[in-house]
């Protein structure tokens, strides 16, 4: 590629702000990363066909990824140089972003049409989930997957920085049981798998 088609990087920000996680950090970009829904890489082979996800897996400490909307969740491992991290997630963004296809599907995604495939009360959880927690969820870089409801036990999946979040399982955990037992089973237990 010559000078004339190099994409240009140079408009690409990237702020970087903490979650409640410990070991995550949120870089917000001035681009969509994830036009629609959300996508979660636990280990690189997730990440395969997706440059930006690979080449973020490629650095030193990043143990999983987030993306949603405008932001990339990285998580690392404890040991980590934060310095070193941030500039090095920071170059992989504005090297990678200006050839980023954001309308990527994932498997998921692809197999998920919708939520009219619930069962009605699956589809009044997601909804409740959708206007009280995931809103809290997503702005600190992570999300709630409903993975099974039977009988009075609801499974589900932390994704992004809540997966690995310490209040996940504690307090977040008990106020989405809270909100759920009060708005949709008074006997709910939700449990994480």
């Amino acid at each position: 590629m010559d000078a004339a088609q190099t994409p240009n990087n140079t408009d690409i920000l990237v702020r970087v702000l903490p979650t409640p996680n410990p070991n995550a950090l949120k870089f917000v970009i001035n681009r969509d990363v994830k036009r629609v829904g959300k996508a979660t890489f636990t280990r690189p082979s997730e990440a395969t066909g997706l440059k930006l996800a690979s080449d973020l897996f490629e650095i030193e400490g990043v143990r999983q990824l987030h993306f949603f909307e405008n932001v990339i969740t990285v998580t690392f491992a404890e040991e980590t140089d934060l310095d070193t991290l941030r500039l090095e997630v920071t170059s992989v963004i504005q090297r990678d972003m200006p050839i980023h296809n954001a309308d990527f599907l994932m498997e998921e995604e692809r197999k998920k049409a919708d939520r009219s495939r619930l069962s009605p009360e699956l589809q009044k959880i997601e909804e409740i989930l959708d206007k009280t927690v995931r809103q809290y969820l997503q702005g600190d870089g992570g999300d709630i997957e409903v993975v099974a409801l039977a009988g009075h036990v609801l499974e589900v999946r932390y994704q992004g920085a809540c997966g690995t979040c310490p209040s996940s399982i504690s307090g977040t955990l008990d106020a989405i049981q809270g909100i759920l037992r009060d708005q949709f089973d008074p006997n709910l237990e939700v449990a994480i798998v």
